[in-house]
């Protein structure tokens, strides 16, 4: 028997192989050291004993695909000694009876010791242990392909194995554990709650009847307006439905209003609906069926022909406040008026052809709550200054607040006529004169509230002669067919605060 020259080895793993049935291949672990007399070359592949042909040399079979590093790949059946790399015929190789039992009785652990397996025992009891060793890896007896531990089995058989066998709690139908797990969810005889909340609990079988005609809480569409609700709250909804049907207030006999149309049918199609007199505006009061309108209309003419008289009196009335209005807030109310004549050409051809003829600016207020003033001009000139100058002329008219004014008019007034010459071409020469009313003159007293500004009978004071038709011409007092004039009145700071 060939032995190591350090006499013995410890061996945690062996693969261990039985020449009769071929190679098998088993785990095991050695307690303890080996004895140096079961130790050979090829020890780390252990199986049953071999005396080889070369003396004293004992060998272990193995595995041609382990040990194919000793085969003669040039001479089929040939191995090479692993000690002394002599050739070994296969066919003299002869087992050993009793160096075999005494392997075979050598005490092991399981290979699945440290995996928590506590059994010890003798080599050749390995395969009765593995047998029922929890801790050794098997295949599931269902044939589902699953391999795992024997004590793991029980639980894969109960709840894993798709190949179990399982019976349904509900039906009582046996299924596979993976058609089990389809049938799940949609068991007809499961007990399972409405899905519309409804607190209901049924079979499932018995869930789409249910769901279609006893669930309260089931939609439903509004037979009149096409919208769906819950079943329980449709009936409120009628109530409001835009498109339930209701008669009419005034029992025309119009059937299927839908109620969201009710109010047009009253006021354009029922006969029966009461309306106000098409002259309702102009006062009358009477109210009638529609139909009736038209009798109502022929017997009172005459009294809605006063009343549209009335209405247009009013309305004229109101009209001529609303412009007076309009005037006063156009007015100016700072003591300054710049008055702006278009189309003096035309003007002065008519002031040419008509004697004396005025025209009249816009009025305006020396201060707020002030005199109300009136410029007046003659474009082809008055007095001493016809056919040949431009007259102007102011007048005080009858105010709003002239029992608050001290009288007579007594502030100094300023007429210009404006140069419209570009300044950054030249200054503006503009045309200036100044006066003081005269306390004595009539004008200057208080207005009667009779007169008003077209009153063309009262002179106002000025200058007949203010501009010559010549010297207008001059410069650019006219331009753009246009003329300014200016009144300015002087107030004195303490009035103005």
């Amino acid at each position: 028997m060939c032995a190591k020259s350090n006499g013995e080895m410890l061996l945690n793993h062996f693969e261990l192989s039985h020449m009769r049935s071929g190679p098998l291949c088993c785990s095991f672990k050695l307690p303890s050291k080996l004895a140096r007399n079961h130790y050979t070359p090829l020890t780390p592949f252990l199986g049953s004993p071999f005396p080889g042909l070369m003396p004293g040399h004992v060998y272990i079979w193995f595995s041609l695909s382990q040990g194919s590093d000793q085969v003669d790949s040039t001479n089929e059946g040939v191995f090479k000694c692993p000690e002394d790399q002599l050739p070994l015929d296969y066919a003299k190789i002869y087992p050993d009876p009793e160096l075999e039992q005494q392997i075979l009785a050598l005490p092991i652990r399981c290979i699945h010791s440290e995996e928590g397996c506590r059994w010890t025992g003798q080599m050749k009891q390995l395969q009765s242990h593995f047998s029922t060793c929890a801790f050794n890896v098997i295949p599931c007896p269902n044939r589902c392909s699953v391999k795992l531990t024997r004590r793991d089995l029980p639980e894969h058989l109960q709840h894993d194995c798709p190949k179990r066998k399982v019976k349904c709690e509900f039906c009582g139908s046996e299924f596979t554990g993976e058609a089990y797990e389809n049938h799940q969810g949609i068991c007809p005889q499961e007990s399972v709650y409405c899905e519309n909340k409804c607190g209901a609990r049924m079979m499932r079988k018995l869930l789409s009847q249910h769901t279609m005609t006893e669930c309260p809480k089931r939609t439903q569409p509004c037979k009149y307006c096409g919208k769906e609700f819950v079943y329980d709250t449709i009936q409120n909804h009628q109530y409001h439905c835009p498109r339930f049907p209701v008669q009419c207030p005034n029992q025309c006999g119009t059937p299927n209003i839908a109620r969201e149309d009710l109010a047009n049918h009253v006021k354009e199609s029922c006969g029966s609906a009461l309306v106000l007199c098409p002259f309702k505006d102009a006062g009358c009061k009477h109210r009638c069926p529609k139909m009736a309108v038209g009798r109502h209309l022929e017997e009172s003419t005459k009294s809605h022909l006063t009343m549209m008289c009335n209405l247009v009196g009013r309305q004229r009335q109101e009209i001529m406040e609303l412009r007076r209005e309009m005037e006063e807030l156009s007015v100016s109310h700072d003591g300054v008026l710049i008055w702006k004549l278009t189309d003096y050409s035309r003007k002065l051809q008519e002031a040419k052809l008509r004697n004396n003829h005025e025209f009249f600016s816009p009025p305006f207020y020396t201060h707020r709550y002030g005199y109300k003033l009136q410029v007046s001009a003659f474009l082809n000139g008055n007095g001493s200054g016809e056919g040949s100058h431009l007259s102007i002329y102011i007048r005080v008219l009858p105010g709003e607040y002239d029992n608050l004014l001290e009288w007579p008019f007594s502030y100094k007034v300023t007429f210009s006529i404006l140069d419209q010459s570009d300044p950054s071409l030249s200054k503006p020469q503009h045309i200036t004169e100044t006066f003081n009313p005269d306390p004595n003159w009539k004008n200057f007293q208080k207005p009667c509230s009779s007169r008003n500004s077209l009153d063309e009978s009262t002179l106002g004071f000025g200058y007949p002669k203010f501009i010559s038709h010549e010297e207008i011409k001059k410069r650019n007092y006219i331009r753009d067919n246009s003329i300014f004039l200016k009144a300015s009145i002087e107030i004195p700071q303490k009035i103005m605060a």
